[in-house]
């Protein structure tokens, strides 16, 4: 089963709880009430997506966390990626010298196709969808994936 980590689904939470009022500035113990999540690890969520550039941090009496960017503007790739580095499927999907098999692989480059349209599917959901109120996903429901482009490399002449 693929999954991302418990860390990225945490500062999905935290960050649509943020996005309901983007300009605002959060304290840390105020973003763990509010998510239920326990204050040291939304301390750690924090300063890794400050890091990445997701957050800004603001020192002081009045300072806290601050969305650097628009909800529309965040992109759920950006988020993972900030807590769990490049998303990819496989190894050599970054970077081949990882892989053990690659001078004997003859799917890697499916496997390349494969990384690619998921990178373009998170890219493609934004924060403000995740934050979007949904009570549960309609039948027929799909994330919208239209900048994905995935073209065969199969010849069908």
């Amino acid at each position: 089963m693929l999954r991302i980590s418990k860390l990225s689904d945490y500062a999905i939470i935290i960050l649509g709880h943020m996005a309901k009022a983007p300009e605002e500035t959060y304290a840390a113990t105020d973003l763990a009430e509010s998510a239920g999540v326990a204050g040291p690890t939304v301390s750690k969520v924090l300063k890794a997506l400050a890091r990445a550039d997701v957050l800004r941090s603001t020192r002081g009496a009045k300072g806290g966390y601050q969305l650097a960017q628009a909800p529309e503007a965040t992109t759920i790739a950006s988020i993972i990626a900030a807590l769990e580095g490049p998303i990819a499927l496989t190894e050599c999907g970054l970077d081949e010298a990882l892989c053990e098999q690659a001078s004997s692989c003859h799917v890697r480059a499916n496997w390349s196709v494969l990384n690619r349209a998921i990178q373009r599917s998170l890219e493609s959901i934004t924060l403000s969808d995740m934050a979007s109120p949904m009570s549960k996903a309609p039948d027929g429901f799909h994330i919208p994936l239209t900048r994905i482009s995935v073209q065969s490399r199969r010849n069908t002449e």
